[in-house]
């Protein structure tokens, strides 16, 4: 039973961002994104640990310490800024993201945000989930200020008129006055 709600809820939240995807001209990222949740490493993870509400993935780190399927799928899709961070001897250090992967991770986390939250869901909340976690991320500083960007506006303008907002950018050059 849990592994067919499981397949439900991914199958469902790829879907979500497909759509999110399209309506910004991203159709290759809407058809390719998170593919690799069907993989045996993340699928029996999400099985094991399936609770609808929240991530499989979280559930596992707090029980283990780390999460082997997270640390399989963030190194598999561009989307996840984890993906661009190098280890350095002088620390982590963070790539800027291409743009094209900025816009997929904002649809991504409104997607995850409205599937976890269902109908409790308001177009603050990927807003305040990121707030949340923000003092973890190692985003590059450009790219971190053009998210919280796309973030509070979805949070004050709605989903329509950001998604609007997306289409009459092409890359951070479109941003300039959010990331100087």
């Amino acid at each position: 039973m849990k592994a067919w709600l499981h397949f439900k809820t991914i199958t469902h939240h790829k879907i979500k961002v497909g759509q999110l995807c399209f309506r910004i001209g991203l159709y290759k990222q809407g058809l390719l994104h998170d593919l690799s949740k069907y993989s045996w490493t993340e699928f029996k993870t999400g099985v094991h640990y399936y609770q609808g509400t929240y991530s499989p993935n979280a559930a596992e780190r707090n029980e283990k310490g780390y999460s082997l399927a997270w640390l399989h799928h963030k190194g598999r899709n561009k989307h996840h800024w984890e993906f661009w961070v190098d280890f350095t001897k002088e620390g982590p250090k963070p790539a800027k993201m291409p743009y094209r992967y900025v816009e997929e991770m904002f649809c991504d986390r409104v997607a995850a945000s409205m599937i976890y939250q269902g109908k409790a869901y308001d177009d603050s909340y990927p807003l305040k989930y990121f707030q949340r976690g923000q003092a973890y991320y190692i985003l590059h500083p450009e790219t971190k200020k053009v998210l919280a960007y796309l973030l509070t506006y979805l949070s004050e303008h709605g989903l329509d008129e950001t998604l609007a907002l997306i289409k009459t950018k092409h890359g951070y050059e479109d941003y300039n006055e959010v990331i100087r």
